[in-house]
């Protein structure tokens, strides 16, 4: 049997265990937590279906049952939990990239109707810079295939 590693990842995270609970308990207890805040429900089987819909976001393991597997929001394509936080680093950095490529867009349609308005440049450079923005903000959303959520801290 493998020696679990020791290291940053492997603190243990003090939650407690409630097993052996029947769908509408499942569902009912992440209710109550989703009261003190975010909840995350990580699930494999129909029974966890309910529950994963009630929570804030929901992830099915690949393996699982087509019901959790469509029900989840996310779903983690290995049978490995430690993907689970490659997935919540992989999701933070795509959120950091839309909001970059909303701004990217944004600030130069500005710029340009602003320019266009006051004539200093005319409509044709407008329409040629709304299509660099595209083409922008497109090269800035490929940076995401070189990210590798695994190896990032």
């Amino acid at each position: 049997m493998p020696r679990p590693r020791r290291g940053r990842w492997r603190r243990p995270l003090g939650l407690a265990v409630k097993a052996g609970l029947l769908p509408e308990d499942k569902c009912a207890e992440v209710t109550r937590l989703s009261a003190q805040g975010g909840v995350l429900m990580l699930g494999d089987g129909i029974n966890d279906a309910p529950a994963l819909r009630a929570a804030d976001v929901g992830v099915a393991i690949g393996a699982g049952t087509d019901v959790a597997i469509e029900t989840a929001d996310a779903v983690l394509m290995r049978n490995d939990l430690t993907d689970l936080p490659a997935l919540i680093r992989l999701s933070r950095q795509t959120l950091g990239n839309i909001r970059q490529n909303v701004a990217i867009a944004l600030g130069l349609k500005a710029v340009f109707l602003v320019t266009s308005v006051f004539g200093i440049t005319g409509l044709w450079i407008a329409v040629l810079a709304d299509t660099g923005a595209t083409v922008l903000v497109t090269a800035n959303a490929l940076r995401l295939l070189r990210y590798d959520p695994r190896r990032a801290t």
